[in-house]
């Protein structure tokens, strides 16, 4: 069987990414993916940074996950007429804090109705698990950019291991090696918010190439590789506007911690 070539982790203009969309599946198309998930950020509103990331417009809301749903099935539909192309929708649950060890990030594929980010972690998490979504921990050790480091989920595993069905080893330009030695189900993901980000971890997985088919191997949580795209050119040179990093706040870059 063809190991299909997917990312589950992409942002669009419903959230803090560059693209629509449907410029979202036209440029994954064409590059020969053969599954993707659109994942907009479902930020919580009762902190601080999150109500600020909701008047910015940075999150999907209860109030737009319907027509959020409408047009990530629309382009669905698009993608598999003209790419063969699979699109799962999901969102990506945020809630960001001052410090990484209490901040928590998760995708939940595969998702039909809204799922909010508020209360504690393992509610949220939870909500997501009774929804039937697919729960995915988003770069769990730390990274350089400030709102990506989410490491609350990582450091506490044993106590909210059993909520989550997939690690990301890989994300965009960075691996984690200790995920790794913990011998859990993972992906590779890009994270994706411009296109610069084409270029990052992916996941290559073992199934057909449907929906259904997708969906039962993440479920189970096996039979997964990941691999990294190559930019033709330095990543450096490719011009598109720099988006925050996953769930920033702009004004927030030199913060200190509370």
């Amino acid at each position: 069987m063809t190991m299909l070539l997917a990312d589950f982790h992409i942002h669009t203009t419903w959230s803090d990414g560059t693209l629509s969309v449907r410029e979202v599946v036209d440029l994954f198309g064409r590059s020969g993916h053969d599954v993707i998930a659109i994942t907009d950020h479902v930020v919580n509103t009762d902190s601080l940074i999150g109500r600020i990331g909701h008047r910015l417009n940075l999150s999907v809301t209860r109030d737009t996950w319907d027509a959020y749903r409408a047009e990530v099935d629309r382009e669905a539909r698009y993608a598999r007429d003209r790419y063969g192309m699979v699109v799962l929708a999901g969102c990506e649950l945020t809630r960001n804090s001052f410090t990484g060890d209490r901040s928590a990030h998760a995708l939940a594929l595969g998702l039909d109705s809204f799922v909010s980010a508020d209360g504690g972690v393992e509610e949220m998490l939870t909500r997501a698990r009774e929804a039937r979504a697919i729960t995915v921990a988003c770069h769990p050790n730390e990274q350089s950019g400030w709102f990506e480091n989410t490491t609350y989920i990582w450091k506490r595993r044993r106590e909210v291991g059993s909520l989550i069905d997939l690690w990301e080893v890989a994300c965009r330009w960075d691996l984690f090696p200790p995920v790794s030695k913990a011998r859990v189900a993972y992906l590779g993901n890009s994270d994706f918010h411009s296109p610069k980000h084409l270029y990052a971890w992916k996941s290559l997985v073992d199934c057909e190439k449907s929906e259904a088919a997708v969906l039962s191997a993440l479920r189970k949580g096996i039979g997964f590789g990941v691999t990294r795209l190559v930019s033709p050119v330095p990543v450096e040179s490719v011009r598109d506007p720099e988006p925050a990093p996953c769930g920033c706040l702009p004004d927030f870059a030199d913060a200190q911690p509370a």
